[in-house]
């Protein structure tokens, strides 16, 4: 939406009061995220000047157009996820429409009822880039049978996106210096099912490593289990592009538990294809998320979960709990779970997989890793992330005011925004260093990293 607007002639602003057009893109997954959503529009509708255009789009609005404009008064225009290429012809609307007696008329929704998705519109990549980071989205929709889920509401069914184009942008992405290449989809592993590839993630990660091959990471997210195969397993560890880590949402590891969620059952799967992927990739790194409290769990198929996480130590962790969601297969189940005792079991997960975070975490120290570099900042002598040797480094602070210099950046173990960081010490405040550097690790928290940068002649 933002390349079709800035080639209309369009202009990101900084602040919202500053700008002609508020755009919010909502999600309407689960309760919580809808009422995040319903807040931001109402407080940007309350504080709107005269002219301004307010724009419900995504998820939220995709699934709950009319009740959306019921709800918030001041949104002027509805765009739904499936036509979000019609951003420029709905503000156009928006700006010359008549006006009765001085006053708009009711918000203009662009929802058809035979919506596409996976459209791809010429001139415009399918990426969001964020500094030398970029997501590529490779396809969209869901065919799977997940009883909780409502993305098949939202997005549809399966589309995916031609391989040729994907490749260009992959290019297009290296050429403008992106060092990390982030794949996308509701679920990547499924990739070219609807255009009859089988193992379409493996040709299509063949086929990026040869049209990027300066690319530095490529990372995968949102796999399937049961989806990974002999063939991606030997892919991913074959080419070193391809970063070993992979984010495999389990949802749960109880058999009853899965096979009221629609989701494989087959927990010895799980065993057996992790050991065969850590096998080939001694150093990967693996992502999953759990929901607890879902309908008819019980105490003992929740402490499955905890012994199965215990056995597993999966790298990062993600946790929910059971959010009840109508029009989705699971909604005859309803909400038997009290608030109190999903709330309970999710504090002892999430304390549990701290620990073992928090190990895996300690047993980096003494490693040197790669770190992609995202911002720098400052810490102030004696704060506890400093190392002994800062007094070797030099400091424009006086004696009573020093501060240490510091990067922030990612190892290939840590996806943006949901993993954790890597904090570098040991550089001059006004050094200079490169988008990718080379980090000794010296400590470890339960999420973060803290390392001494290692000055070579790449570094330098």
């Amino acid at each position: 939406m933002a390349q079709l607007l800035a080639r209309t002639g369009y202009h990101p602003r900084g602040e919202a009061e500053d700008a002609d057009v508020l755009v919010v893109n909502t999600c309407g997954f689960i309760t919580p995220a809808r009422e995040e959503s319903y807040q931001v529009l109402r407080e940007l509708a309350a504080n709107k000047r005269p002219g301004q255009l307010l724009i419900a789009a995504g998820c939220l609005t995709q699934r709950y157009g009319a009740e959306v404009a019921a709800q918030v008064p001041g949104v002027d225009g509805i765009l739904g996820t499936r036509r979000w290429m019609d951003i420029v012809d709905l503000v156009q609307r928006l700006r010359f429409r008549d006006y009765a007696h001085g006053q708009p008329a009711g918000p203009i929704c662009h929802l058809p009822d035979t919506p596409t998705i996976g459209t791809d519109v010429k001139g415009v990549m399918q990426v969001a880039v964020q500094g030398a980071s970029a997501y590529l989205k490779i396809a969209d929709g869901c065919r799977r049978p997940c009883t909780f889920c409502a993305i098949p509401l939202i997005k549809g069914s399966l589309v995916s996106r031609p391989m040729e184009m994907i490749l260009a942008e992959a290019r297009a992405l290296r050429g403008a210096g992106v060092r990390e290449m982030i794949l996308l989809a509701q679920d990547t592993t499924d990739y070219g099912h609807d255009l009859g590839m089988k193992d379409g993630l493996v040709s299509l990660l063949q086929g990026l490593v040869a049209a990027a091959p300066e690319m530095d990471w490529i990372r995968i997210l949102y796999t399937f289990p049961g989806a990974i195969s002999d063939a991606l397993i030997e892919t991913m560890a074959i080419h070193p592009q391809i970063l070993p880590y992979l984010d495999i949402p389990l949802q749960h590891a109880h058999p009853d538990t899965l096979r009221r969620m629609g989701r494989p059952a087959n927990v010895d799967w799980v065993y057996h294809t992790l050991e065969k992927m850590r096998l080939a990739m001694p150093d990967l790194s693996l992502r999953t998320t759990f929901i607890v409290g879902f309908p008819g769990e019980t105490d003992e198929e929740f402490n499955t979960l905890l012994e199965f996480v215990r056995e597993i130590r999966i790298d990062k962790m993600g946790a929910f709990q059971y959010s009840f969601e109508s029009g989705t297969p699971a909604e005859p189940l309803g909400d038997p779970v009290p608030a109190e005792v999903k709330q309970a079991r999710w504090e002892q997960l999430m304390i549990l997989q701290q620990g073992i975070s928090l190990e895996k975490n300690q047993a980096l120290v003494g490693r040197s890793l790669q770190v992609l570099v995202e911002g720098r900042g400052q810490v102030e002598v004696g704060s506890g992330l400093v190392g002994s040797d800062l007094e070797t480094r030099p400091s424009s602070q006086s004696d009573g005011e020093k501060e240490q210099a510091i990067l922030v950046g990612r190892s290939y173990r840590d996806a943006p925004e949901i993993d954790g960081l890597v904090l570098v010490e040991g550089l001059a405040p006004d050094e200079t260093v490169p988008d990718m550097v080379q980090v000794h690790i010296t400590g470890a928290m339960a999420y973060d990293l803290v390392g001494q940068l290692i000055l070579n002649n790449e570094n330098k």
